[in-house]
């Protein structure tokens, strides 16, 4: 049975992000074959789709490696989440179906009952689903696709620390799925910004200088300055 090129690219994209490949090393066809039980056809399929996501670049004499983003391309992916996902809270707010809501419902219950047990384990996963549930409910494939590839990316790029106060945290996800239920794009816009800018906060760029080295972890530095709502309530 022959395996898609996308099952392959995610497979391939996931070790890229959790660091089996390190930045800067070689990805050659015929390794990646043996490694997931596939042609190289698929292989080389998905690794054109991963240099078009920017996660492998092809070098001269190299071949395909995994890219090494710089710090300011870091930077901006942060930038540009922070203008993409309140957009997209907007346009949830506009074309959410119950479905969406009853899911995200669901998970603002599950993350803030897991906040009071004090079982933090699973609370980033949680977080991640809502995040991911409320880009589906834009109903808008384009939009969706970049939030997604976003959240890929920083994540390779990123570690991210748990929240000092969880609690306002999941309040902040209630508020947000109060404003979609509502069908009010704006204010969905305005929650969705300070959350992405009080989120920004707790990342920490991940740093190796060379394949093979060991991830280390500075503070993030971001051209934009911090975002002030007054009129938002949560």
């Amino acid at each position: 049975m022959r395996i898609p090129a996308h099952s392959v690219c995610t497979a391939i994209r996931d070790d890229i992000v959790s660091g089996v490949f390190g930045r800067g090393s070689r990805l050659t066809e015929e390794v990646l074959a043996r490694r997931y039980g596939v042609s190289r056809v698929p292989v080389r399929e998905a690794l054109r789709t991963l240099e078009s996501e920017g996660f492998v670049v092809t070098r001269r004499h190299a071949g395909a490696c995994v890219a090494e983003p710089t710090e300011q391309e870091a930077a901006d992916l942060l930038e540009i989440r922070m203008l993409l996902e309140p957009l997209g809270a907007a346009r949830a707010a506009q074309r959410r179906t119950e479905a969406h809501l009853k899911v995200l419902r669901g998970l603002v219950r599950l993350g803030q009952e897991r906040v009071r047990r004090g079982e933090g384990e699973d609370l980033r996963s949680l977080g991640g689903w809502f995040h991911e549930t409320l880009a589906q409910a834009s109903d808008s494939p384009a939009l969706i696709a970049l939030l997604t590839q976003l959240r890929h990316k920083i994540a390779w790029m990123y570690a991210v620390e748990q929240p000092a106060r969880p609690a306002d945290s999941w309040a902040e996800h209630g508020a947000l799925v109060d404003a979609v239920a509502r069908r009010d794009p704006e204010r969905a816009r305005a929650l969705a910004t300070l959350h992405a800018e009080r989120a920004t906060t707790a990342h920490r760029l991940r740093r190796a200088d060379r394949p093979g080295q060991a991830v280390g972890m500075t503070r993030v530095r971001t051209s934009q300055p911090p975002v002030n709502i007054g009129g938002v309530r949560h």
